[in-house]
């Protein structure tokens, strides 16, 4: 993606089905599950850029020794900062007591991290401050070990407000009003109800509150307490969770927005944000890894035994298709044929705005990740030059030399686009940063003929369209080709994310820029104050969550027309080549994925009233220009 926002953040959790001993003996090594956390992190680091943070848990420590450790950071290197830390305790403790740590017992007890359970959380915040307490796993911990609690997640909730109100209704005093505090207290505070209502059941039965401690961790219903806590939650969520005593869950939105993946087998339980994770570090086959059903959690108990259990009744599944176009890694097989089919479902656009000319133009990509689609672009174009050679060779007329020209024929591809080094854009004045945002990219000289040569360039997404003014579009056009197509595998993003995704704003959208141009230009600029007045009466009131207002002003326009707007916008006064731009479709977005329909950015079709509310809400911002976020 030319431009640059941040996303989902990603969760690794793995439980230990059998003791210690059993890895140490067979693995060669008691790091057999911190190590495999830090392969579970490592293949998912594209999820966290701002910070990383891991829990563990011992189950059945004896009192006096910490059953649960926690660190976290936010160092460049993250994960290598945790995980070096941690060696360097073992190395520490092998070169200290090199005869006890032969003692797998000896070494749980002595060394932190060393656990049954373990949960890691890689952070890219949507907003907040870049420090150390804005990092997961949230830890609410109590002596009560069954009332101690570890949350890390990958979620934006839209209804904090009243998730906040809830808390404090209830007697709570949380510290502060963000979705990942009211979550964690949240759930803490039914984990908390569930073990007075336990606790009250087993005193009839004995005086004996050791006893009644082990019997409330035998027993203890963690999709009751779930099913309490998330009946309230309006959002995308995958959130994962330790108790204090060992048992853990990952809990899915009943919509499916945010992924989650599992795998299970006699050794490990194994749950992460992203399947090639899973398949890289466990070495298994992608059959055996399974989807954590939407609205279901997997639990966990203290002895290991794992079950899918409901939570909030399922909706229809609407899992973010944004995952699929840029997030996720590209070497999921799914998600690769995925990306091949958005570049070559893009072929029959591309070749009516290049007039067929194939033998004048050339084919490239933005890098990195556009460059599956960019394969597939090409077999596209390759499908229909076959086509066409088949047609050919049916023509009598044609000499045999224009055939064998014909068939010899090959789309011109060539790497183009280079992002050769990040500048530090902040480092000067704001008269010169344009000037050095011009030259993040850079490009490959003399393979294009001058006034002769269309260049076609294919990208992920489009989403403000800043980085096409400012530096690609500029640095195409000192190559001199006669015209100039940008091409977004994604549809039009015109409507703010508010499940995970940061694109909260409306007016940092070109396609929300462009449709104002429109209604400035056909005279239909009335549209937004008669919408303004709409979100206006019904803000506070059921109706905000109900209906998406800001889909009025895109109605009287087609796509088509937004695009030519778009590439107006995008084309700085002192480029000469003729620019287009052209979005994938919405139908062709569904047919390259279609299980994953989330399309709430393109369509403003959202999957929970929270979304209409934050769109509203939002729109209410731009009028009002306020910089605030819509949730």
């Amino acid at each position: 993606m030319s431009d640059e926002i941040k996303h989902e953040c990603g969760i690794a959790l793995i439980r230990l089905r059998k003791p210690l001993s059993y890895y140490a003996e067979k693995y060669g090594s008691p790091m057999y599950a911190i190590n495999k956390l830090y392969l579970l992190m490592e293949k998912q680091h594209n999820r966290g850029q701002d910070g990383a943070g891991i829990a563990s848990i011992k189950i059945s420590a004896q009192p006096g020794t910490e059953y649960i450790s926690r660190d976290r950071s936010v160092k460049t290197q993250a994960i290598n900062h945790i995980f070096g830390k941690i060696g360097e305790r073992y190395t520490k403790l092998q070169k200290k007591h090199p005869n006890e740590v032969k003692d797998i017992e000896w070494l749980r007890q002595n060394m932190p991290f060393l656990g049954d359970v373990y949960l890691g959380h890689l952070r890219y915040g949507t907003h907040g401050e870049n420090v150390i307490d804005n990092c997961h796993p949230m830890v609410r911990e109590n002596n009560w070990r069954s009332r101690s609690l570890a949350v890390a997640g990958n979620f934006n909730m839209t209804n904090v407000e009243e998730l906040f109100t809830k808390l404090v209704e209830i007697g709570q005093h949380p510290t502060h009003k963000v979705d990942t505090i009211t979550v964690l207290e949240k759930i803490g505070h039914f984990l908390d109800e569930e073990n007075q209502v336990m606790f009250d059941h087993f005193k009839k039965t004995t005086d004996d509150n050791t006893e009644i401690s082990r019997l409330i961790e035998e027993n203890l219903d963690l999709q009751r307490v779930l099913r309490r806590a998330c009946k309230d939650f309006d959002g995308g969520y995958a959130m994962a969770g330790l108790t204090g005593y060992g048992a853990s869950f990952v809990v899915r939105d009943p919509s499916g927005i945010r992924p989650a993946y599992y795998y299970m087998d006699e050794e490990v339980v194994v749950i992460a944000s992203e399947k090639p994770a899973i398949k890289t570090a466990f070495g298994i086959e992608y059959s055996q890894i399974k989807e954590i059903t939407p609205g279901c959690a997997l639990i966990v108990n203290k002895k290991g035994e794992a079950r899918e259990l409901e939570i909030t009744p399922p909706r229809e599944k609407r899992s973010c298709s944004f995952e699929r176009i840029y997030f996720s890694r590209g070497n999921d097989p799914e998600i690769y044929t995925e990306r091949k089919n958005m570049g070559r479902l893009l072929c029959a656009q591309i070749l009516e705005a290049i007039n067929f000319d194939l033998p004048n133009t050339v084919f490239s990509y933005i890098p990195n990740t556009a460059e599956t689609s960019f394969l597939g672009m090409v077999k596209g174009m390759e499908q229909y030059l076959r086509e066409h050679r088949i047609a050919s060779s049916h023509n009598k007329s044609i000499s045999p030399e224009e055939l064998d020209e014909i068939l010899a024929f090959r789309p011109r591809v060539e790497k183009l686009v280079i992002k050769d080094v990040k500048l530090r854009t902040f480092i000067t004045d704001d008269n010169n940063r344009d000037d050095l945002v011009t030259h993040v990219y850079d490009t490959t000289y003399e393979v294009i003929k001058k006034g002769v040569d269309t260049v076609v360039v294919i990208d992920d997404s489009i989403v403000r369209g800043t980085t096409l003014e400012k530096s690609i579009i500029r640095m195409l056009d000192r190559l001199e080709p006669k015209k100039i197509v940008i091409v977004s595998c994604a549809p039009q993003i015109r409507y703010p994310d508010c499940y995970g995704i940061d694109m909260s704003k409306l007016k940092e959208f070109v396609a929300f820029r462009a449709m104002l141009n429109l209604l400035d230009a056909t005279g239909k600029s009335h549209l937004l104050e008669d919408v303004y007045k709409k979100c206006k009466e019904a803000d506070g009131t059921e109706r905000m969550m109900q209906e998406n207002f800001v889909q009025e002003l895109y109605a009287p326009f087609t796509a088509e027309e937004v695009s030519q707007e778009i590439a107006r916008i995008v084309k700085a006064k002192d480029v000469k080549a003729e620019v287009d731009v052209i979005y994938q479709t919405i139908e062709n977005h569904h047919l390259a994925c279609p299980n994953h329909s989330g399309d709430w950015y393109f369509t403003g079709n959202y999957p929970t009233p929270g979304g209409n509310r934050v769109v509203n809400r939002a729109f209410i911002n731009f009028m009002e220009n306020n910089q605030n976020r819509a949730y």
